[in-house]
């Protein structure tokens, strides 16, 4: 296992999203599916997206389609690698809240996620990470020249 996949990125795969898609399929092509690896908390936050669609809908038709995009999600997240976060994620996070390193919760988890495994964290969100001692990230997005 080489790389983590930010949340945003296991979305612009979910949705195939172009032109952002294409890039990043042609770097998948390039690892094999056991260099790359989705964290728990990514799971985590897109389930609490189709969560919350749910709970707003105003009658069982409009839930339909908070529940065909939960169903979605757990067809992907069965088929892919998936790392938890567990007690060395868990006192990486300790660590740098400590530290004051300044980023969002989840954004921190997966960073803790990433650095407790030392492992690349792909994203386009490399302001906010960057904030992040040794993390290394890609975006991969951004075409290979």
């Amino acid at each position: 296992m080489k790389f983590l996949m930010d949340t945003d990125h296991a979305s612009l795969i979910q949705m195939k999203a172009e032109p952002e898609f294409s890039a990043i399929a042609g770097r998948l092509s390039a690892n094999p599916g056991s260099e790359v690896s989705y964290s728990i908390i990514s799971l985590h936050e897109q389930f609490s997206g189709s969560h919350a669609q749910i709970n707003r809908a105003r009658s069982p038709v409009d839930a339909v389609s908070g529940y065909g995009r939960l169903a979605k999600l757990v067809g992907f997240y069965s088929q892919v690698l998936l790392v938890p976060f567990d007690v060395a994620a868990a006192s990486e996070f300790i660590r740098l809240k400590a530290a004051g390193v300044r980023v969002a919760t989840m954004d921190l988890r997966i960073a803790s996620v990433a650095l407790s495994r030392g492992l690349v964290l792909v994203t386009r969100n490399t302001r906010d990470f960057a904030k992040v001692p040794d993390l290394v990230t890609e975006d991969w997005t951004i075409p290979v020249r």
